[in-house]
This record gives C-alpha cells, sequence and structure tokens, in this order.
C-alpha cells in the first residue's frame, strides 16, 4: 500500500542516515517483527532490552511508510473524547487507557535519553473549542478529566487571548504532551537496539506466512525464509491485507511545514502542542528549528491517486487556518505531504493475539496517537511473549469489538 506522498519534512531533513541489509539467506530467531517503522522499532527494542534474540523484516526501505508522514505529536489525548470513550469501553478501561498514554510519553523520554535521541521535547497540549456549540462538550470532557486525575486547566475566551494570541472560546490546557521526530527515532532505536543483538533487514518483501503450532515461518519473495517462535506484526494499516475482519477506517490527512524563520524561539505559549475539537480536528505544533506543522483536512480514503492530488490545494487550506488563528505570525510554506492512517470505532488500538494465528501478536497503533499506542504495544507484548500476565492488555484486545 502506498502510505505517504509528498515531501515528508524528516526524510528530507534526516535523509537515509543509516543502510540496512537485504536478507539473503535462511535465517531462524525466537521473535521477527515485521514492520521497521516506528511501531516495529519500539517492539523490538523493547525485546532486545530484554535479552530476546529479535529480528526485523521490512518491505520498505526503513522508515519510508507512515513513519516519515507523521508530525509527531505525542498526547495523552486519545482521538475519542474520554467523556464519550467512558460510555464505548466502560469508565475504569476509557480513564486507564488515557493514564497509559501519559505513562507511554514519560516512557519514550526516557528511552529517547537512553539512546540519544536528542529531537525530544515535552510540551503542553491546548485543546480548543472550534465553534461556540463545542463548549459544552468541552467542558464535560474538562470535568471528567479532572475527575479522573488529569492535571488539566479550563480556559475561557480572554485567558487564550492572553497567552496563546488566537481566539477562542474556550480550551482545555493539559500539561503533559510531548513532540518528536518519528522518523529519527526509529533509526536511533534500531541502531541501539542493533548493538545488542537485534538485526534489521529492509527490502525484503514477505510473500507468505505460515503460522504452525510451535512456529511461525515467513518466506520472502526471493525464497528465503525467516523462521521464529512467535512472530509481531507492526506493519501497521497493510495488516488488512491479514485480518479478516474490517478493524479500521482509512483516512488521508496532509500536513504542511513552514520555512525556517530568525523569529524568536516562542512563538505561543511555551509553543504548545494546538488542536481544536472540529471533525475533522486541526493541529499544529513548532519544531527545535524554529519551524510551524501544521495537519489536517482529513478525507476518507479511496486511492493514492485521489489521496495525492489533493496535496497542494489542502496545504493551501491548512496555511489559510493557520493565518485566521494567527494573522500577526508569518507561515511560508516549504514542504507539503500527505499520509494514510487508520481509525477505530473506539480510537483504541489492537493489541495482543487474534484468532486464528497461533505464536503471532499485533501492536496497531491506530489514530492519531500511533506513537503511544505503540509504546503501549511494545511493552504488552513483551509481557506476553515472556510469559508474564499483563492486566491491561484486554483493554487493547480484538475480543472488544
Amino acid at each position: 500500500m502506498n502510505l505517504k506522498s509528498g515531501f515528508p519534512f524528516w526524510l528530507i531533513k534526516n535523509g537515509l542516515p543509516f543502510n540496512y541489509p537485504k536478507l539473503e539467506k535462511n535465517i531462524k530467531t525466537d521473535v521477527v517483527v515485521m514492520g521497521a517503522g516506528i511501531s516495529g522499532a519500539l517492539v523490538a527494542w523493547q525485546l532486545t532490552q530484554n535479552n530476546i534474540p529479535c529480528i526485523v523484516v521490512d518491505a520498505r526501505t526503513v522508515g519510508l511508510g507512515s513513519t516519515c508522514a507523521s508530525t509527531s505529536l505525542l498526547q495523552y489525548e486519545i482521538d475519542e473524547p474520554l467523556s464519550k470513550l467512558q460510555f464505548k469501553v466502560g469508565y475504569s478501561n476509557a480513564v486507564r487507557a488515557y493514564q497509559l498514554c501519559k505513562e507511554s510519553i514519560d516512557s519514550l523520554k526516557l528511552i529517547a535519553e537512553k539512546i540519544g535521541m536528542n529531537d525530544f521535547q515535552l510540551k503542553s497540549s491546548l485543546y480548543y473549542a472550534a465553534y461556540n456549540k463545542d463548549v459544552s462538550f468541552l467542558k464535560d470532557e474538562f470535568n471528567v478529566r479532572k475527575n479522573a486525575g488529569f492535571k488539566v486547566q479550563w480556559l475561557e475566551q480572554n485567558n487564550i487571548i492572553e497567552k496563546f494570541g488566537f481566539n477562542a472560546p474556550a480550551a482545555i490546557l493539559s500539561k503533559h504532551g510531548a513532540q518528536t521526530n518519528a522518523y529519527a527515532f526509529t533509526h536511533c532505536l534500531h541502531q541501539h537496539a542493533i548493538k545488542k543483538g537485534l538485526q534489521v533487514y529492509d527490502r525484503t518483501n514477505i510473500e507468505s506466512i505460515h503460522h504452525g503450532k510451535k512456529q511461525v515461518i515467513l518466506k520472502t519473495d526471493e525464497g528465503f525464509s525467516v523462521t521464529a517462535k512467535k512472530m509481531v506484526y507492526a506493519n501497521g494499516y497493510e495488516v488488512v491485507n491479514y485480518i479478516n475482519k474490517k478493524i479500521v477506517k482509512l483516512s488521508s490527512t496532509y500536513a504542511t511545514i513552514s520555512e525556517h524563520t530568525n523569529t524568536a524561539d516562542v512563538l505561543w505559549n511555551k509553543n504548545a502542542l494546538i488542536w481544536n475539537t472540529a471533525d475533522p480536528y486541526l493541529y499544529m505544533r513548532t519544531t527545535n528549528d524554529n519551524r510551524i506543522v501544521i495537519g489536517g483536512r482529513d478525507e476518507d480514503y479511496y486511492s493514492p491517486a485521489k489521496r495525492d492530488k489533493l496535496v497542494d490545494k489542502k496545504a493551501k487550506q491548512l496555511q489559510g487556518d493557520f493565518q485566521k488563528l494567527f494573522p500577526g505570525i508569518p507561515f511560508s510554506p516549504e514542504f507539503n505531504w500527505c499520509g494514510t492512517f487508520g481509525s477505530t470505532e473506539d480510537g483504541l488500538p489492537f493489541i495482543g493475539t487474534y484468532a486464528g494465528m497461533p505464536n503471532s501478536f499485533f501492536a496497531l497503533g491506530f489514530g492519531g496517537n500511533g506513537i503511544t499506542f505503540s509504546q503501549i504495544a511494545a511493552e504488552i507484548i513483551t509481557d506476553l511473549i515472556m510469559g508474564k500476565k499483563n492486566k491491561d492488555a484486554a483493554i487493547f484486545s480484538f475480543d472488544r469489538i
């Protein structure tokens, strides 16, 4: 599946920092991870930290799927608001899902420090009402989050103008968020794990997979095999080719990034992450080299051709969205791109086992929280492979739908 187009900034900025071999031999291992993007990288890193022999395979060059198209906002807020999620999965599971996302940001920060990933910054997150009609919903959301123990602050219109310099009827300010560069993070994870024995093979297309009672055998299109005791599917939206029930709706999201500017480092209040209640929602962040990233204007996914022809139009609309909020901040777009993402009925990922596919696990971080979901998946799946019980696994299981 063609997962992105245009010129993703992170790929242009970082290029191809490392070379990985193509699999050209038969190989055996304890665990094989299919997918070398941020999800697979986090899973493989966690496994190698626990001294579990592991290899990673990917049909593409490392990171050139959805990973390089990610705008890399890290939020504990899930696409499904807590005030609504509680009625879909139950209050305790909903709150726990939000708590796990919050904890995953802390974990990702520690991992970034350990592997020398410098492009990682903790940020506040502003969730503002796009329209007056959204204020009552936002107030409900604020109350549910506050009662659940999350550190949130309610901002009225005058507070938003004073603190952030744009006009909105109300907002929730959360203290716990972060931003990174998923593409560079992926490579850093692989390079660090390789030193502990991880093997990463890209440009290795898996043609067939056989799930046996004691092992999984993958065959490449060039006739080589990977035999493993366990397998982890971390290939994101392409997993629809392996799952026989509909679990995800595919959409296209668009992004544009400004030129580097020589203005002050702070463009708005602490350069917080900003997003709104619109559907689809608008989201924005800055970078550590003083650029502005704007994303949104999502469309249902039909085909790469239909998605790609909208890139320039959507980028202009996103630029207009930003200028309406911040008419005094210049925005000169430099790169525009789009990517494919998926959403589930309840906004939660699918993590764990799937009936009929023995010795396999799935790390499917669908939605706007793909990176934080992937970290949660890495911890849960590592526990399961090591034979440990994980009390949170049921929240994200396939059995919930």
